[in-house]
């Protein structure tokens, strides 16, 4: 039996520094990596100002960070992590699936994601592509949307 996945690729506002760290840190202690994750595309939604990632093609990279929790503290981050990211709203605001990043170091690990479960809202006003796939780049990444995420 191999053990949990206790690990995360976060590209938005629950990367080291950004708003919502705070909800990363409420889950127990961490380890933050840099990474990469290929085949994924980045957008940033206004007014809501928060990421959206989305399946792309393999020119496609988001940037970001693996936070690795401990066993005993997983079910905990999660619980967190969960509740911000809407997966359990109707309709769901993101789905969590599991992916391989780069680290920058040139490791390769399992990790889950954040993935934006809301397609329609791509094709409306205040969609931003970060064709870079760093969400540093986003205008009003600093400011909370009126949901407060």
């Amino acid at each position: 039996m191999s053990p949990p996945l206790t690990q995360v690729f976060v590209y938005g506002t629950l990367m080291p520094g950004e708003r919502n760290a705070h909800v990363a840190q409420r889950g127990g202690p961490f380890s933050a990596q840099p990474a990469t994750l290929h085949g994924y595309r980045l957008f940033h939604l206004s007014p809501e100002n928060y990421p959206g990632l989305t399946p792309g093609t393999e020119a496609d990279a988001v940037r970001g960070y693996t936070l690795t929790y401990t066993p005993a503290h997983w079910e905990q981050a999660l619980s967190f992590l969960d509740r911000l990211e809407g997966l359990h709203e109707t309709p769901a605001l993101y789905t969590r699936e599991q992916v391989q990043v780069r680290h920058d170091d040139g490791q390769f690990s399992d990790t889950w994601v954040y993935v934006y479960a809301r397609p329609e809202r791509l094709n409306a006003p205040g969609v931003q592509f970060i064709e870079s796939g760093d969400w540093h780049e986003a205008t009003t990444r600093d400011q909370h949307g009126e949901d407060h995420r």
